[in-house]
């Protein structure tokens, strides 16, 4: 029997190897405002998963302090992790932030230090955030974006995103986070023409201030874009956490916006 086993478990071993579990989530004002329970909330959420994007840390006091807190509870559930932030963006007439990385260091490792992209931060006020990671030998770079409002036409932004790949020609991009745009706008057809697919489709990712008609979603602003001649979609999904609170304005201490997944393997 036990010679019967020992090669599934090795291969079980290796599927869950080959296999990762990516996380985007703009968590709302991520800094000294979350409460112990609230970031201990977010590590029990985020932690089936293997490389977290985050959105939306406050530039200011508080921010990077909280993503280390928030990597410790996480090292506190049994894998080890490490996390990388990056600095201010560089909008002088918008509302600058941070970005942030978190990954399981025994599936994942960081290649060479992640970066701001500063070709185009003149026409996009929170420019994303590159960060290259190697899993299993080969490599993935995610894109990591939180776009200004719709009211601000984030269109104007994303359309820059069409001339990233060929500026960076030797990466496998991914594009991830808050694009405050659906996937269906035609800014994106650039993209789609270049072999880049959607994760979601007519997935609402915004948290509503009331449930109506057991409806709590608004907007499918949050998505993530990879090019499918060399990443291989497994599975994908939200995480619809404000179903464990009692009302919408209690999530919303959380965040506005729900994690988005998925599972892949590379090519």
């Amino acid at each position: 029997m036990k010679n019967v086993l020992s090669p599934l478990l090795l291969l079980f071993t290796f599927i869950s190897f080959a296999q990762t579990k990516i996380l985007s989530w703009n968590i709302e004002n991520f800094g000294k405002s979350k409460s112990n329970t609230e970031l201990n909330y977010i590590a029990k959420t985020i932690s089936a998963y293997d490389i977290i994007a985050i959105q939306e840390v406050v530039a200011g006091n508080g921010g990077a302090q909280t993503v280390a807190k928030l990597t410790e509870l996480l090292n506190e559930k049994g894998n080890k992790w490490d996390y990388n932030i990056s600095d201010p963006t560089s909008s002088s007439s918008y509302k600058t932030e941070r970005y942030a990385f978190i990954w399981k260091t025994h599936k994942i490792k960081l290649k060479n230090k992640p970066w701001l992209e500063k070709k185009y931060n003149l026409e996009i006020d929170r420019e994303p955030y590159f960060g290259t990671f190697e899993i299993n030998k080969k490599t993935i770079t995610l894109v990591n974006f939180h776009a200004i409002t719709q009211k601000k036409q984030p269109e104007t932004e994303i359309k820059y995103f069409k001339f990233l790949p060929s500026e960076y020609p030797n990466l496998n991009l991914v594009f991830l986070g808050d694009f405050n745009c659906p996937e269906k706008h035609t800014v994106f057809i650039p993209l789609k023409k270049m072999g880049y697919n959607s994760v979601l489709k007519n997935q609402k990712t915004t948290l509503k201030h009331k449930c109506k008609n057991n409806i709590c979603l608004a907007s499918e602003f949050d998505n993530i874009f990879y090019k499918s001649s060399s990443v291989k979609v497994i599975n994908s999904g939200v995480i619809k956490f404000y179903e464990d609170f009692d009302s919408l304005q209690a999530a919303r201490k959380v965040s506005d916006h729900i994690p988005i997944w998925f599972e892949i393997s590379l090519n």
